[in-house]
């Protein structure tokens, strides 16, 4: 591997790294805001951990269906850097499927009143079907 593929690596791996402690600090779990010291920092460090795993590995599959821009906001553009992580991607896909089934009855009323929405209204309840199989 060349000088120029081996630093783009590099920084691939510090990104991701730089991510995940976004995520473990202010971005999700807030580690920094519990203040818990010696084995109980240990201990929820450990649980931070796999929740962080499952919800990160969540997140690559709603990414992996194309469905993450019905969870998060898209790319802006002019950022050479993705919006959301896979953490956040997978945490909030569950909060999206569960808002929409709450007021399942609310949108569906809705759309009875606006039938020009209909076709958005379908892609999202696809969207949901496949971000459901993901969790």
């Amino acid at each position: 591997m060349g000088s120029k593929e081996a630093a783009i690596d590099a920084y691939r791996k510090r990104f991701d790294i730089e991510e995940m402690f976004r995520d473990f600090k202010s971005g999700g779990y807030n580690l920094e805001g519990t203040n818990v010291e010696g084995k109980r920092f240990i201990s929820l460090v450990l649980i931070i951990y796999f929740a962080y795993t499952i919800a990160t590995l969540q997140g690559q599959l709603i990414k992996s269906k194309g469905m993450q821009k019905y969870v998060a906001r898209r790319k802006e553009y002019g950022r050479s850097q993705r919006r959301h992580s896979n953490f956040y991607i997978g945490i909030y896909g569950q909060n999206w499927v569960n808002f929409i089934g709450n007021c399942q009855d609310l949108v569906q009323n809705l759309m009875r009143l606006s039938r020009h929405k209909l076709e958005n209204y379908l892609k999202a309840m696809r969207a949901m079907e496949l971000i459901r199989s993901a969790l």
